[in-house]
């Protein structure tokens, strides 16, 4: 009786070893995956944190082609190149339309164009670029509003009156 007591316990704490160890390697994995998932949260908030855009002036030409001209700088960490996220509202106050990017855009299009400083298609940060917005119709109103927002990052508003006629 005393020899087939002892493999008894030799069984039970080789089976406790062995199910300790499975439970350690699924704790370390699960640990492993949360630490994944905070890094990646970091590393996204701080991409958003790094791209912001403050518009610094904003007219509105209304002889000829109605056009809405955006001065923006790039004050944040990152470069811009690709304009197609970047989202740009404009017109009266409290009803601006939404244009998207057309590196074509011209007069009546609903779409906007955006110039960077040195002209090599990076908006790159502390420059300033033109964005010309060209709305369908005719410009009125006398409170205008410009809204900036890019896809990642911090955006701004701009309220202005549009010029005399």
């Amino acid at each position: 009786m005393g020899f087939s007591l002892t493999i008894t316990h030799i069984i039970v704490v080789i089976a406790s070893v062995i199910l300790a160890s499975a439970f350690v390697a699924c704790a370390l994995y699960t640990g492993n995956v949360v630490q994944n998932e905070f890094t990646q949260t970091v590393s996204d908030a701080k991409s958003t944190i790094s791209t912001q855009v403050e518009i610094v002036y904003a007219t509105a030409n209304q002889t000829g082609t109605p056009v809405f001209a955006i001065y923006a700088k790039n004050v944040g960490k990152l470069s811009i190149n690709d304009f197609t996220f970047l989202d740009v509202y404009v017109g009266n106050y409290g009803s601006a339309q939404l244009y998207n990017y057309d590196a074509t855009a011209t007069g009546g299009s609903g779409k906007f164009t955006i110039t960077d400083a040195n002209g090599n298609g990076v908006w790159e940060p502390r420059e300033t670029a033109t964005i010309l917005a060209y709305p369908t119709g005719a410009i009125d109103g006398s409170v205008l509003e410009a809204k900036i927002v890019p896809s990642k990052g911090i955006g701004s508003d701009y309220l202005f009156s549009a010029p005399a006629s």
